[in-house]
């Protein structure tokens, strides 16, 4: 069996020990790969539970949610998950958030804040008249009337 590190060539040493007692055999490693022979492998280990080891691993290392597995046949590869430039945005607006609550002193806050925030309230009162929904009436429901089987 083999198992493509990818970019997590550095942690192959200890993903081989992580996985020796599962697995019931040390794995070899060279450069970006983990190689075990497939005689030496415990019986009933399949490369779906190899997947699964390689998961626990990486989540206790906090690699999970910037890496996946994948496997075909014997071969498993791990690759690091590239984020969309949505979530890049929304992680670096979240920052700028945090960093913008904290900066601000309270005398300013409290005079800024409590004056705009009554601003925007009496424009949205003026701007136009709140709707209201309503439910749909109810229907009438039939009640269905027990026959007699005698």
């Amino acid at each position: 069996m083999k198992i493509s590190l990818g970019n997590l060539k550095d942690q192959g040493e200890e993903l081989a020990a992580f996985l020796e007692p599962r697995v019931g055999a040390k794995p070899s490693v060279s450069g970006d790969t983990l190689e075990v022979e497939d005689g030496s492998i415990r019986e009933g280990v399949r490369p779906r539970h190899v997947k699964t080891y390689i998961k626990r691993f990486m989540y206790m290392k906090g690699m999970k949610k910037n890496h996946r597995v994948f496997v075909s046949g014997k071969e498993l590869t791990i690759q690091e998950i590239e984020l969309g430039e949505e979530k890049e945005e929304e992680k670096k607006e979240k920052k700028e958030k945090e960093g913008a609550k904290e900066t601000p002193s309270k005398e300013s806050e409290e005079g800024s804040s409590g004056q705009r925030s009554k601003e925007l309230a009496a424009e949205k009162s003026a701007g136009e008249p709140k709707q209201q929904k309503k439910a749909a009436p109810k229907k009438a429901r039939t009640k269905k009337k027990a026959e007699s089987g005698d």
